[in-house]
């Protein structure tokens, strides 16, 4: 492992955990003494993602990762709470047990945990991939939503 701050290729491991799928590794560099934290992830069978025009592009986690991000920018969400999103998401993709997968399966697992943890990220994500072409499309989602929370009143 090369040091991120020398570039020395000797490190000790000081201290190692399981974390979600992958492993945690602190380590400790032999030349200049900077401790520096890696993470190790068992490689998974290649996955590949068909867009909505027929194209495939390689499964790429920081991409998924990045688009969750913006949705929650300014948003009381910690970026462990994105990064288990990020990895839930990404169990359930190798679970259907297939090489292809639409990004409509993707974009709908985003916005379902989106929708859980936080409204106005969920409508963010939701107005970009759902492609809204006016405010009344928009609208109609927004009281959806506020429907699904707001408990029925019994007026009698």
């Amino acid at each position: 492992m090369k040091c991120p701050f020398c570039g020395a290729q000797d490190s000790r491991v000081v201290d190692t955990r399981e974390v979600g799928d992958g492993i945690r590794r602190r380590r400790e560099c032999q030349a200049c003494e900077q401790r520096y934290t890696t993470y190790e992830r068992v490689a998974r069978v290649n996955l590949l993602v068909v867009k909505r025009d027929g194209r495939r592009e390689a499964y790429d986690r920081q991409k998924l990762f990045e688009g969750i991000w913006k949705a929650c920018a300014k948003r009381p969400i910690a970026s462990e709470e994105i990064e288990a999103m990020v990895s839930d998401i990404e169990a359930a993709l190798y679970s259907l047990g297939q090489s292809e997968v639409p990004s409509r399966t993707i974009g709908e697992m985003v916005m379902e945990r989106l929708r859980e943890a936080d409204p106005v990220a969920f409508v963010r994500f939701a107005s970009v991939y759902r492609s809204f072409a006016d405010l009344e499309t928009l609208k109609r989602e927004v009281d959806g939503m506020l429907a699904r929370r707001l408990p029925e009143r019994d007026d009698t």
